[in-house]
């Protein structure tokens, strides 16, 4: 199974491991009000059942635990083995660890698509997600039962509707029980263990750390000082110390493309046209919003990082009303995660954009859509370069 890659971009299981081992650094439970059911994850009718090649053989599936306290997410570590009872224990020794949950995670091939994937414990997991995720007992109930739960960009620009079944691998098939937002950017897809075993998902090589009053930058670098070689950790929701000072980012001469960059850039991507959207496509024949803006700005010797909520920070956001062609375009059109930035266009001059829209629509040339519109950004190649 291919190892799962992680953007590391501050904007962003077997079981949880609420820490036994020191008791100083658990939180004391809260109970919370009864959950509500989100509008975008129904409970499924009695009569609709997991089809037989999603349902895990053994028991009947058991209810999920109600929520009774969220941990907000502070790191996402990722290791090339599964994480042993001793590498826990070094994690959860680090000075600031408040909770920890352990989650299966790789890219697999989801109705064609190659979808950043968790396969986890829906009645742990659930407490680390956005409030609206979490509250959802429909949601996590149906990921229970064999349901896969996808981002609504996946659904909604990727052509996967609420409710349809999807192919997962060579003979299993899934059905879409919900759009939801896990908090985690490159993370579009969340089903169980047992599903996840049926996927073929590595067991345990994913960890989710709450650390909320530790500085998520040193914490990081201790994390990674204790566990092997090769182990990725990305900040989400990060915890960092604030400036003594209001510090303005300077944008010194040369900082931005060249009109010649911005010439190539501009061709590269207009002789696009008609190209179809493919959900994850890079190019040359295919692409999503972001892959296209990514195969474009390469032909002009810029490397852009691959997905919206990184492209985001390439550069200085600037006045819609002075935007010029070249510029990038973005928007929040999630209402499961309204801070999210989940579409790009290259501004092409005149009030029109420049885009690769959506499943079933081609790479093409149309008026600035200013609903949900989240900024503009002038592309810094160098700026662009350091986002990971």
């Amino acid at each position: 199974m291919p190892f799962i890659v992680v953007a590391l971009v501050a904007v962003l299981t077997a079981d949880v491991l609420l820490l036994a081992q020191p008791e100083s650094l658990l939180e004391p439970e809260v109970p919370r009000a009864t959950p509500k059911q989100s509008l975008l994850a129904q409970k499924r009718p009695e009569r609709v059942q997991a089809s037989p090649a999603a349902s895990p053989t053994g028991p009947a599936v058991q209810p999920v635990a109600p929520l009774s306290k969220l941990h907000k997410p502070n790191l996402f570590v990722l290791t090339r083995k599964p994480f042993t009872q001793e590498l826990l224990q070094k994690v959860a020794k680090v000075p600031g660890v408040r909770a920890l949950e352990l989650a299966d995670a790789a890219s697999i091939m989801l109705d064609g698509k190659r979808v950043q994937t968790l396969a986890v414990n829906p009645s742990t997991f659930r407490a680390y997600t956005p409030k609206v995720t979490a509250s959802s007992d429909a949601l996590w109930q149906n990921v229970a039962a064999g349901d896969v739960a996808v981002s609504f960009v996946l659904g909604n620009d990727g052509g996967l509707p609420l409710h349809s079944r999807v192919s997962a691998g060579q003979s299993l098939h899934l059905r879409v029980g919900a759009y939801a937002t896990t908090g985690f950017g490159a993370v579009d897809a969340v089903v169980s263990k047992d599903i996840g075993r049926s996927l073929g998902l590595p067991r345990d090589n994913a960890l989710i750390v709450s650390a909320p009053k530790a500085d998520s930058d040193v914490l990081r670098k201790r994390i990674l000082a204790r566990l092997p070689k090769g182990t990725q950790v990305a900040m989400v929701n990060p915890v960092l110390p604030q400036p003594k000072q209001k510090v303005t980012q300077n944008w010194p001469a040369g900082s931005f493309m060249t009109g010649e960059q911005l010439t190539v850039a501009l061709r590269a991507a207009v002789s696009k046209l008609g190209r179809p959207y493919v959900w994850g496509a890079e190019g040359p024949d295919t692409f999503d919003c972001s892959g296209l803006v990514q195969w474009a700005y390469a032909q002009a010797g810029v490397r852009m990082p691959r997905v919206t909520h990184q492209q985001w920070v390439t550069g200085p956001q600037v006045a819609y009303a002075q935007a010029q062609p070249g510029d990038l375009l973005f928007w929040r059109n999630d209402p499961t995660n309204p801070a999210y930035i989940s579409h790009v266009a290259i501004y092409w001059g005149n009030g029109k954009m420049l885009h690769a829209p959506r499943t079933g629509d081609v790479v093409k040339i149309v008026p600035v859509r200013t609903r949900n519109l989240a900024g503009v950004v002038r592309v810094s190649p160098i700026a662009a370069a350091k986002v990971r």
